[in-house]
């Protein structure tokens, strides 16, 4: 038997552990404890490593994307466009915001949203009510940005990118988050850059776009005790920004050895009757998740954790499918590739802090399974 996690954060707690141990009793210290400069300098450090102009911090990924929605206009009575293929997080923002969102289907093979759908939908009747689209860049691949981009201003809308899940990813050397009007990221501690709780974070090139994200996060405050439009109390954590601070630093290196397993996998696992990541040209890929597809997931799942090997399902409900969406959020055609691949879909480990000797195990076991 073998203990071989799906995922490890606390691996990547212990490889940061002394210089994270500094960076909290530096905040503990200072006795500023809401905001202040540890985050103003995370905004700083993350905004130039993405490659824009201005960050925020805000408490959560989902807050993230809630506040650049509505920092780009969309509330009651406007339309959203975004995928099925997502954790809950992304309608869920998209609701708080009091609009409605409608959903396209995903390409099967980087199990992005389908430019050809999207169209289909902002081409369809919503009586002027579309505002914006919220493509996910899963696992850690960037959706087709550029397409994606040419039918958002040919139809006046807003792009506030996903990014929870693709940290430091970029598609003909530009960055995941600068490709929209805004990016919104997660640092959830599973992410490839991940706090020790939550928090996120909202990016821009625009000072009038991150300048209402700033008094949203806040109350709608322009000074203390004076909100000058409705918002709500997203501040980031100092102890989080302290913490980003120092794993920051690492992200490219640790995503490097991501994509080098990815590789190994691939490498193992290419002849074998399971379909591995498609990885489109001029992309780096940061594997957030290294996603199989087999007809025989579920067996292959079993026979994997009798042999102490965790995986994961990300994810095995659509979100149109979900009790507490079924029949209530909207499509835009079928969602075909969406429901198939979510029965298939199956996540082996992947952390910076996994072994290649680990990689060699889980590939020899998949190749091992009976099942298959």
């Amino acid at each position: 038997m073998v203990d071989i996690l799906q995922t490890n954060p606390y691996a990547n707690y212990c490889a940061h552990k002394s210089e994270i141990d500094v960076a909290i009793t530096r905040v503990l210290d200072s006795g500023r404890y809401i905001m202040g400069e540890e985050v103003s300098l995370f905004e700083k450090e993350f905004a130039e490593y993405v490659g824009v102009n201005y960050a925020a911090g805000v408490a959560s990924g989902t807050d993230a994307l809630e506040l650049a929605l509505r920092a780009c206009g969309v509330g009651p009575d406007t339309i959203v466009f975004t995928v099925s293929h997502t954790a809950v997080a992304t309608v869920a923002a998209i609701e708080r915001t009091g609009a409605e969102a409608v959903l396209v289907d995903i390409d099967p093979d980087t199990y992005n949203m389908d430019v050809n759908c999207l169209e289909t939908a902002v081409l369809s009747s919503y009586n002027g009510r579309a505002t914006a689209i919220v493509p996910v860049h899963i696992y850690g691949h960037p959706a087709e940005m550029e397409s994606i981009r040419k039918i958002a201003d040919k139809n006046d809308l807003f792009v506030i990118e996903d990014c929870a899940q693709s940290h430091g990813a970029s598609k003909d050397g530009s960055r995941v988050g600068t490709m929209g009007h805004m990016g919104a990221f997660s640092f959830y501690p599973t992410k490839n850059l991940g706090a020790l709780g939550d928090a996120g974070a909202v990016i821009t090139d625009d000072i009038d776009l991150i300048d209402k994200v700033r008094r949203l996060r806040e109350y709608g405050w322009t000074e203390r005790y004076v909100s000058d439009i409705p918002g709500i109390n997203s501040r980031m954590d100092p102890l989080q920004a302290a913490i980003l601070r120092v794993k920051l630093a690492s992200l490219d290196a640790e995503n490097e050895r991501r994509r080098l397993h990815a590789q190994r996998y691939c490498k193992m696992l290419h002849n074998s009757p399971v379909k591995i990541p498609y990885v489109q040209k001029d992309v780096q890929h940061v594997y957030h998740q290294y996603v199989i597809q087999t007809a025989k997931r579920d067996e292959l799942r079993k026979h994997l954790l009798g042999l102490g090997i965790g995986t994961g399902i990300h994810y095995p409900v659509p979100v149109h499918k979900q009790p507490a969406y079924q029949g209530r959020v909207g499509s835009s055609g079928k969602l075909t590739n969406t429901e198939k691949v979510a029965d298939r879909i199956l996540s082996l480990p992947m952390y910076p802090e996994l072994l290649s000797t680990e990689v060699d195990i889980v590939s020899d076991n998949v190749l091992d399974c009976e099942c298959l």
